[in-house]
């Protein structure tokens, strides 16, 4: 039997949205740590870049040289200054041509009104940021089998890339 689901794409880039350079250096050293993933990491610093990237405008937008490919998995934080990440997951998700990218709410937040209500714009997974540089590495290991071992998504996301 022949299946329509399929991993996340090796070629299917990661979109990190961190405005933290410190949390930024954690996930990309916590990845390397994690082995072997060949899809490339981009980072948005903010929602407003963020959502520049994944509707192609602005500094993304159609221009020789400009590339934005859509990503296979995006990591977003929540609270950032600007638009913030509650704010475009509900555009993301809201959106027919992105809203099957999974998004996973990556942040310090644990209060139960921030995960209620990401999980109520469609988040695929809502992860508290461990505090020690340890549990992050673990935590992205874990992701990461999840998410590019584990979990199968529709195979036409990857005809789009």
């Amino acid at each position: 039997m022949q299946t329509n689901r399929v991993p996340i794409s090796s070629k299917a880039p990661i979109l990190l949205v961190e405005d933290s350079d410190d949390d930024y250096e954690a996930a990309i050293r916590a990845f390397q740590k994690s082995g072997n993933l060949s899809n490339e990491i981009i980072r948005c610093r903010s929602g407003e870049e963020t959502l520049d990237y994944l509707f192609q405008r602005g500094e993304f937008g159609p221009a020789p040289g400009v590339h934005a490919p859509r990503p296979g998995l995006i990591l977003l934080d929540l609270n950032m200054p600007g638009v913030d990440g509650r704010a475009v997951l509900k555009i993301i998700k809201g959106d027919r041509r992105l809203n099957e990218i999974p998004v996973i709410v990556m942040t310090t937040s644990d209060d139960e009104r921030d995960v209620s209500e990401c999980y109520g714009h469609g988040a695929n997974s809502y992860i508290k940021k461990p505090i020690d540089l340890d549990g992050f590495f673990h935590a992205i290991k874990r992701l990461k089998e999840f998410w590019f071992e584990i979990a199968l998504l529709p195979k036409d996301i990857h005809d789009r890339l």
